[in-house]
């Protein structure tokens, strides 16, 4: 079977300006569509009157802009200082991701429903798996 995926940009080779906005809108725009199907599908179980957190796009589509600028300045310290970046990231990336459900339970713990709180918590693994691999993409990983 033929690989029909595109090619890497070289290690070696700094991304463009252009490339890394451009794929960073890219995971922006993902995330928040597959955020607000997320919010729609939730809000169909959230009862009436029951309190709503997060589930406005008002306010999920800001803090996942917010979010994917953090992930990729953490991307670009650790792709520039660490000495195996790839080991350091496929360790951070997962506990960074289970440290964002935190305030997630939180919300939980202040009144909202379990489908809120498992809504929300669904959201920031959608941003991490919409972002990963476009950052992997624009800012690759030296081999080591």
């Amino acid at each position: 079977m033929a690989d029909t995926s595109f090619p890497a940009p070289s290690s070696t080779l700094a991304p463009s300006t252009g490339e890394v906005v451009v794929g960073l809108l890219g995971a922006a725009v993902v995330s928040i569509v597959v955020n607000a199907l997320i919010a729609l599908v939730a809000g169909k179980f959230v009862p009436a009157g029951a309190e709503r957190m997060g589930l406005a796009l008002a306010e999920y589509a800001p803090a996942t802009v917010i979010g994917i600028l953090l992930g990729t300045l953490g991307w670009y310290l650790v792709r520039r200082s660490a000495r195996d970046p790839r080991r350091v990231l496929r360790v951070l990336v997962p506990v960074v991701v289970v440290l964002s459900w935190i305030p997630d339970l939180g919300v939980l713990a202040a009144g909202a429903t379990l489908v809120n709180s498992l809504a929300l918590i669904a959201m920031h693994t959608v941003v991490a798996v919409a972002t990963v691999p476009v950052l992997s993409r624009v800012m690759p990983l030296r081999a080591k």
